[in-house]
């Protein structure tokens, strides 16, 4: 090493924080923060002399540079909005049903203070957190009552917990499904206390297999919704009437599970047909789970239906507490929930409904639009188009419907894996990430589920394709 030893040139930890350049820092960030990354800086410029016995910045200003990169980039949340162009509505991985403005409002509002999340205003003690929600719940599913918890999964692990732990649960074979995050109905079963009675075949089951598996230790019979695959051809289940008949006859309560669960008839909107809520229990189901942010369009939750006996036992148990949800969820909640009682209006209020119910047309209109903006910032790196798709509704829901959609087709000139991997990075990279799929050497972005066309055009020219 000739000359100077740079690891002498390296400015003292007091000298930069007694400088005029590090001011504006330390007051945006804190002498204790500021102190601690300017050490971590320094400590990364000394390795980086070992290896290359040169200095890559020594200058305070050049320090300073690195020293707010650092703390911005920690202060980035890696919770970040995205543009959902997948084809698919309800992603779980993109956080699913996006919420209505009046549930965005409420959450706004109800987190600004406190609020009498488990005080009774009226009566002048403490109340139930259900209370802010159960009314609206059982006026719209016509239960008994009704509670909540945080998902479907932890609905489905506390009812088998309160109704059956150390007793048997009768499902069919064809019902023993897996869902997102390798959830298992059967693995569900043994961690809340349960035993797994398996009745019939994956194909076909009869209300005989159920009546011939009753024992003394069966605890509850339970019929699970097979939202996310579906069994054609020589097929054979017992319905919930058949089962809740049964069920009666032996003094035996079933547990419906509909995951994704919806409160309207979805044919209504041209879409197949979901069983509702309101029908399950009206077949006689005792009690009913199902998703609050699936096909209801609402916050993550899981809503518990039935019987007031039986949702007063589920209130009961210790792990409700575990399970409950947040005031945030409930006002969210509670907002949802009062769009359905002007169903006139749901399609326009409530944006998981109205990116289900969309029209080609109009999403063809949106992409025409859109596609100059597309042309001008991929103009040489790629070719674009539109194109016909199929959408699908995502989250275990409807799993055959595919509806007819509208995409960008983006195909880069240079034809290797590698130009479509990183064109797909870029997107990933904007200010606010663009998310589509890969398609046969394309990136499709489909534009049934694109809300605000001025955000996603107002960004394209930032995309970095060096």
């Amino acid at each position: 090493m000739s000359g100077p030893n740079p690891l002498k040139l390296i400015p003292s930890v007091d000298k930069l924080l007694s400088s005029d350049e590090f001011l504006n820092i330390i007051a945006e960030y804190g002498h204790v923060r500021t102190t601690r990354t300017i050490r971590a800086v320094l400590h990364d410029l000394r390795a980086q002399i070992q290896i290359d016995e040169s200095l890559p910045a020594s200058s305070i200003v050049d320090i300073k540079t690195l020293v707010a990169a650092s703390m911005a980039l920690s202060d980035e949340s890696s919770l970040k909005e995205v543009i959902n162009l997948t084809g698919t509505v309800l992603h779980t991985n993109l956080g699913r049903a996006s919420l209505p403005t009046a549930a965005l409002e409420a959450v706004v509002e109800i987190s600004r203070g406190n609020s009498n999340l488990e005080f009774d205003l009226a009566a002048g003690h403490r109340g139930d957190r259900d209370d802010h929600i159960e009314a609206i719940l059982i006026e719209l599913t016509g239960a008994e009552a009704v509670t909540i918890v945080n998902n479907n999964a932890a609905a489905v692990l506390i009812c088998l917990n309160t109704f059956a732990l150390g007793q048997e649960v009768c499902i069919s074979r064809g019902e023993l499904v897996e869902i997102g995050g390798s959830f298992r109905i059967p693995d569900v079963m043994e961690k809340s206390g349960c035993t797994l009675k398996e009745v019939g075949a994956t194909n076909r089951t009869h209300l005989k297999d159920y009546q011939q598996a009753l024992s003394d230790k069966t605890g509850l019979l339970m019929k699970v919704h097979t939202s996310n695959y579906e069994i054609r051809g020589f097929t054979r289940e017992v319905s919930y009437e058949e089962l809740a008949s049964l069920g009666v006859e032996h003094n035996i309560p079933l547990l419906a599970d509909l995951g994704s669960g919806t409160l309207v008839n979805l044919e209504d909107y041209g879409l197949e047909h979901e069983p509702t809520v309101q029908e399950v229990l009206g077949a006689g189901a005792d009690v009913v789970t199902f998703s609050g942010d699936k096909l209801l369009g609402g916050p993550q939750a899981g809503i518990i239906a039935g019987k007031k006996t039986m949702i007063d036992a589920v209130k009961g148990n210790p792990l409700k507490r575990a399970l409950r949800v947040d005031k945030m969820t409930i006002a969210a909640l509670t907002e949802v929930l009062k769009l359905y009682r002007h169903p006139e209006a749901l399609l326009q209020d409530l944006p998981t409904l109205r990116y289900l119910a969309r029209q080609v047309k109009d999403i063809r209109e949106l992409a025409e639009a859109v596609l100059p903006a597309f042309e001008a910032a991929l103009k040489g790196i790629a070719t674009t188009n539109i194109v016909e798709t199929s959408s699908q509704i995502g989250s275990g829901a409807l799993p055959l419907d595919q509806l007819a959609s509208v995409a960008i087709e983006i195909t880069p000139l240079a034809k290797r894996d590698s130009a479509l991997v990183a064109l797909s990075k870029a997107f990933r990279e904007l200010p606010i990430p663009v998310i589509g799929r890969l398609q046969d050497g394309r990136l499709l972005f489909d534009i049934r589920t694109l809300e605000s066309s001025d955000t996603l055009i107002r960004q394209l020219p930032g995309l970095d394709l060096s």
